[in-house]
């Protein structure tokens, strides 16, 4: 959920695709808000389950209220059965609590259980009014829960049930504003990836995703899915980008906002007794990564992750928290007491509407020589979001100098004479290069390197070098309907404070942004990426709680109903209503811009200066600004 935070000061979208009317139909409808938590793989080592961490992960989602549990697939490791009674047991006290749990298969339950031994410990979980598809039957089904439309897939499902989901979508649209879509393996994943796996070292003649592979990403962007997985041991959120050229119609205005061809696809973290480093990192060609996190307990990361996160849906809204705990348990003879008394922290969060307006923005580590090009900026300017009572927001300043930093592994890539899709080295370079990785031109670069692939001695592999890859961040602005508190509709700015100026390894060991430089060559212009001096104010703590965005500044603009004589500028604050600023303390001046670096310089008098820089521009009638450090939820509100 937003929260706000307020220190020294109070704290574009380039958009395509479109919120449409289908999507917001719903908005006029009541329905109950509803919780979905994701528990990830609870695999043990040979034949165990991970019963603490999954214990654990299941009291905080009783405690945080959660309705719906999925897990994410790799329930058990060997599929032993005394492996499913150990889940079963775990699970059931938290089924009795009232939790609904759609469990689905992933690869270790494929491989060591297959049908027999998961329908037979899986069919009392699954609801009895899910639909399931033909064929495969406790593998491939969906429910409906309000307003949220939930899939679920066996591991590998996807190509296979491509064409069932646009049916069942199509068929369920008028009545859900909301789509999941969960599966053990993703499109794109971190570690893994069905595109690195079935496309680009897949088997000549096995085409079956590669033929959808487009169509794929351009549905899921078109009606928002958020995809959600298991199988890589470690935390990531990022988005999916999809073909625009499959996005059939063209825009008007009275379409209302646009949204970036792009879906979001979050996988979901750990509750096992290992974890992975991070490998291959950012699939650039189609992929940016927003939040990554994970505990290796090796090579200098001295715990484990066990993850649980949360998605709160409230008609049209949606709410996403994501909490983390560390533990140095690595089995079952241990780690009661470790996992008993959990220090949970937020590490990752979203709020967002289905009437919304975004655009990634760009860490302020990019080279000068790359700076113009394309959408590559750091800027946090965006483009007028118009609500439907005629308000208009954006955002007007401020530059991304608080982010978060990551490393890789150096992995390959392989191919095999007469076997593999790709027939050569260059062959499989450049499958990589049009499914995963951007091709470093002037032009087009690639910020994470600018030899992405190296060809080495063995022919039949290509390398992917270690690299240094620094987050984004995805920010949006989102409309809800005006209350009876609100003069206006009112506005939620999300994403500005997920990093806080992190440098993980790629084991998890803790690195210092301001002190230590990335890999060589992870930058564009063939140098490394440099130690970044942080604002002050950055934490450099995985606890967004507490984190402090960079000074950016927030317009909001009434519609022309409105007599800005009687309203003022307020936000929400822990449920209540309050004015961003006293009206003595209102700069009376439009923004304009670089003012952020020269606050100090407008005319407020002494009792003004622990209250938060806001504006009202006169001479635009209702055009109100504030200079925010937070995310932010705000209206136009009477005096």
């Amino acid at each position: 959920m937003i929260r706000n935070y307020f220190l020294l000061i109070f704290i574009t979208p380039f958009i395509f695709g479109f919120t449409s009317d289908t999507e917001n139909q719903n908005q006029d409808a009541i329905h109950k808000p509803l919780s979905v938590g994701l528990l990830p793989d609870t695999q043990g080592s040979g034949q165990m389950v991970s019963v603490y961490p999954m214990d654990a992960i299941l009291q905080k989602f009783k405690k945080l209220g959660v309705d719906i549990v999925i897990p994410v697939g790799d329930l058990v490791n060997q599929g032993a059965t005394h492996e499913f009674e150990d889940w079963v047991r775990t699970a059931q006290k938290y089924r009795d609590a009232g939790m609904e749990f759609l469990p689905l298969m992933g690869n270790h339950e494929r491989s060591f259980a297959y049908k027999v031994e998961w329908i037979e410990y899986m069919k009392d979980f699954i609801p009895e009014d899910a639909v399931h598809m033909q064929d495969a039957q406790y593998l491939n089904y969906y429910v409906v829960r309000e307003n949220v439309l939930i899939i679920v897939l066996k591991y590998y499902h996807l190509p296979i049930a491509f064409q069932w989901i646009k049916g069942v979508v199509e068929e369920q649209l008028d009545g859900v504003d909301h789509i999941i879509i969960g599966s053990h393996d993703g499109l794109i994943g971190a570690k893994y990836g069905q595109t690195r796996e079935l496309i680009v070292e897949g088997i000549k003649g096995n085409d079956l995703l590669m033929d959808q592979w487009d169509e794929i990403r351009s549905f899921f962007s078109r009606h928002d899915v958020i995809w959600v997985q298991g199988h890589e041991h470690m935390y990531q959120r990022s988005v999916i980008k999809a073909p625009i050229h499959l996005n059939t119609g063209s825009w008007t205005r009275s379409d209302g906002n646009y949204r970036l061809p792009m879906y979001t696809q979050i996988i979901s973290g750990n509750a096992s007794y290992k974890g992975y480093e991070f490998r291959y990192g950012e699939r650039e060609k189609v992929q940016a990564v927003i939040q990554h996190k994970m505990n290796t307990m090796e090579n200098g990361s001295e715990a484990l992750d066990a993850n649980a996160s949360v998605l709160y849906f409230d008609n049209i809204r949606v709410d996403y928290e994501s909490w983390f705990t560390s533990h140095t348990v690595t089995n079952n003879d241990e780690g009661r007491k470790e996992l008993k008394n959990t220090d949970w922290k937020l590490m990752d969060r979203f709020s967002r509407t289905t009437n919304r307006c975004e655009r990634i923005v760009y860490p302020n580590s990019i080279p000068e020589s790359t700076r113009p090009i394309m959408v590559y900026n750091a800027s946090y300017r965006t483009n007028e979001c118009f609500a439907d009572d005629g308000s208009i927001a954006r955002l007007l300043d401020g530059i991304n100098n608080i982010f978060n930093r990551i490393d890789t592994t150096t992995r390959t890539l392989s191919w095999r004479p007469g076997f593999s899709r790709a027939q050569s080295q260059m062959d499989l370079a450049r499958l990589a290069y049009l499914y995963m990785f951007q091709d470093h031109r002037p032009w087009d670069p690639n910020l994470n390197r600018n030899e992405r692939l190296e060809t080495g001695d063995n022919e039949y592999e290509v390398i992917v070098p270690a690299t240094t890859i620094d987050l984004k961040e995805h920010i949006t602005l989102s409309w809800l309907p005006a209350t009876s508190e609100t003069v206006s509709d009112i506005i939620i700015v999300s994403g500005t404070q997920n990093h806080s100026g992190i440098y993980s390894g790629a084991w998890g060991e803790e690195k210092d942004l301001e002190i230590d430089a990335g890999y060589p060559n992870s930058q564009p212009d063939g140098t490394a990426k440099q130690p970044h001096l942080l604002p002050e104010y950055a934490t450099k703590r995985w606890d967004v709680e507490t984190a402090v965005a960079d000074t950016y500044v927030l317009q909001f603009e009434g519609n022309s109903s409105v007599d800005s004589e009687y309203v003022t500028l307020g936000f929400l604050d822990n449920g209540v209503w309050a004015p961003f600023t006293s009206a003595a303390c209102v700069v009376d001046a439009a923004y304009e811009e670089g003012m952020l670096d020269h606050l100090h310089d407008l005319s407020r008098n002494g009792n003004c200066l622990h209250e938060p820089v806001a504006g009202f521009d006169s001479s635009h009638g209702n055009r109100w600004w504030v200079v925010l450090n937070s995310d932010i939820i705000a209206s136009l509100i009477a005096r």
